[in-house]
């Protein structure tokens, strides 16, 4: 696996270029038939991504964001695949704040195994497979080990959401939380920033994809966390996100959580109030 993840880290970081070339000039937008943003990086990235993987693995098929129907229509008999997002947090690229990542899972039997996040603004990597720990390197630095932090009763709760989107739903989860302070941050950073011990919670109710967890998922897991589901008529946390097992692509609503906090969520006390949220 240590070939095959070095292997990885090197298209991911290769993407990352083929981004900063467009992200330093002109960037040129179209709306996809969801109405969502998508840039000539976004295809850019796809196009070195899924060249280079099949080149990798040849016998082990891709599926990326911009992937065409015709591409995944045979996706649920994959046990082993590759799960790509070229470009998350598109509205973050144009925006030019910097929040934006490059994901590269690998997904075996529905569960991440191997997952790549690259910021290419912040010139910054983290990885990790299953059994072998969770990594942060940054570019020309030694690679670090990183581990999601415990959170205490009494201390503030770190709580990291989305820029661009909101929800009902996520506005009375935090109403009901513990005191904490909320973060926005873009991309799968938000969950980057639990695995290394710089928040604790990130709540999604609300519209994610399965290339948008799935890289995150398994660093996450190998640094202490855990991605569950998230029933919203309860607030309670249920079962570990899953992929390519349903005939949609869409996640569920789920959180990310810091070490020992999936113990804490559904306990009588976590949460100010239980039962069905509020009209």
């Amino acid at each position: 696996m240590t070939a095959l993840l070095e292997s990885v880290k090197n298209i991911a970081w290769q993407a990352c270029d083929a981004i900063m070339d467009i992200y330093q000039g002109s960037i040129e937008i179209t709306d996809k038939p969801d109405r969502s943003p998508l840039t000539q990086a976004d295809l850019a990235a796809h196009q070195l991504i899924t060249r280079q993987l099949s080149e990798l693995t040849p016998a082990w098929p891709i599926l990326s964001e911009e992937s065409g129907a015709e591409e995944i229509q045979h996706r649920l008999s994959w046990s082993t695949f590759w799960l790509v997002d070229p470009l998350d947090g598109t509205k973050e690229f144009i925006d030019r704040n910097g929040e934006f990542t490059v994901n590269i899972a690998l997904v075996h039997k529905g569960h991440p195994i191997l997952g790549v996040i690259a910021a290419p603004v912040l010139k910054t990597m983290w990885y990790g497979t299953t059994g072998e720990g969770a990594w942060r390197q940054r570019l020309g630095e030694a690679v670090e080990p990183i581990r999601a932090a415990t959170w205490q009763i009494g201390e503030k709760l770190r709580v990291v959401g989305s820029r661009s989107h909101s929800s009902d739903e996520l506005k009375h989860l935090l109403e009901i939380l513990p005191p904490h302070h909320l973060e926005g941050v873009g991309s799968s950073l938000k969950f980057c920033r639990i695995a290394e011990g710089a928040a604790d919670c990130y709540p999604r109710p609300g519209s994610t994809c399965e290339w948008d967890t799935a890289a995150a998922h398994i660093i996450l897991e190998e640094a202490g966390g855990t991605v569950l589901q998230l029933n919203t008529s309860t607030m309670q946390v249920e079962k570990p996100l899953q992929y390519n097992q349903r005939s949609t692509l869409v996640n569920p609503d789920f959180v990310a959580l810091g070490r020992g906090l999936e113990k804490r969520w559904n306990h009588d006390g976590f949460l100010k109030e239980t039962g069905s949220k509020t009209p």
